[in-house]
């Protein structure tokens, strides 16, 4: 980490903000990012609720609907670093990490860092890429560091990766391993644009594409110091409870149920979801609206469709609030 980056983590940990700061900082990172996005506010939220729960999010549909687009626009209403990986089948896992480089002046190797060293990672149709370089994100997701060649490297903070990927073409992409499935708090899917938002979408884009014009409306220093502030919002041992319950029922009824990261990662995403809605504490409610996105991918069952999403609402149904 540089000394630059040190003195500006110092800064913002002396900033405390309110909820209520938290909540419009979220307002207006999502209007921002609907100056290029129409129709899809519930899915910008959800990433906004993602970075706020210090979480990764993956955007899974079928080509040209505007998954790269919407990542591209929350990263550039955030003043931070943005690096974009586009993932093919010949990426090498050094091109994601970075790769020790001798020194032919110091006699020494010099780390040259890749491009997951930056505060908002957009991994292109990850799925185009083997498993092995898949599989370079998995330390990173989860520890925030990076490891080459036994030396341990820290990324920026905050971090968030924004992966997409296509579900056509499954002969010529890999599926992704359930080991990083578990890293993402949220994944997506967008859809097609109903009739009038999708009339309004061609005529911003008949000039000069909006994203061309989209300013910053908030800096690092604004998600970090967001983000301590969700950490802290109160969780009660009845809403614990009802999550412990939630997961349980799906370890019993499918042949891989959510794990405890997955818990995790539904309590965070109730607590930005409270903080959004301007509350310091989260109620079922909050668990309710944030667990589909968050423990769907993460359930396998012998079912076909979507079995991941039907055993949730299942849960959901059945499980009830105490």
């Amino acid at each position: 980490m540089t000394d630059a980056h040190s003195r500006e983590v110092e800064t913002g940990a002396e900033r405390e903000v309110s909820i209520d700061q938290v909540a419009d900082l979220a307002e207006r990172i999502v209007g921002n990012v609907e100056r290029v996005i129409v129709g899809q506010r519930d899915a910008i939220e959800h990433i906004v609720i993602a970075m706020l729960a210090r979480g990764h999010l993956l955007l899974e549909d079928v080509p040209g609907v505007g998954k790269t687009m919407l990542a591209r626009a929350v990263s550039t209403s955030i003043d931070c670093s943005f690096k974009r990986v586009q993932f093919t089948p010949d990426l090498l896992p050094s091109d994601v990490t970075g790769v020790n480089v001798f020194n032919q002046k110091t006699r020494e190797f010099d780390f040259q860092p890749g491009p997951v060293f930056a505060n908002v990672v957009l991994g292109d149709e990850i799925n185009r890429a083997p498993p092995k370089t898949q599989a370079a994100l998995l330390e990173v997701m989860e520890e925030e560091t990076v490891t080459v060649d036994g030396e341990t490297h820290s990324v920026p903070d905050p971090f968030t990766v924004i992966a997409t990927q296509n579900d056509v073409e499954p002969n010529r992409t890999y599926e992704l391993p359930m080991a990083e499935l578990d890293r993402f708090m949220k994944k997506l899917r967008l859809g097609y644009p109903d009739e009038a938002d999708e009339t309004e979408l061609y005529g911003r884009v008949a000039g000069e594409h909006p994203i061309q014009s989209l300013d910053p409306v908030a800096a690092g220093d604004d998600v970090r110091a967001a983000r301590r502030r969700v950490s802290a919002v109160e969780v009660r041992e009845p809403v614990r409870s009802y999550v412990t319950r939630l997961a349980g029922y799906t370890r019993e009824h499918a042949r891989l149920g959510v794990s405890p990261r997955g818990g995790i990662a539904l309590v965070r995403a109730a607590q930005a979801r409270a903080a959004v809605d301007r509350r310091d504490y989260v109620i079922p409610d909050d668990v309710q609206r944030e667990v589909l996105s968050v423990w769907s991918h993460r359930i396998r069952t012998a079912a076909d469709g979507d079995p991941g999403r039907t055993l949730v609402e299942r849960a959901l149904d059945t499980v009830p609030v105490e």
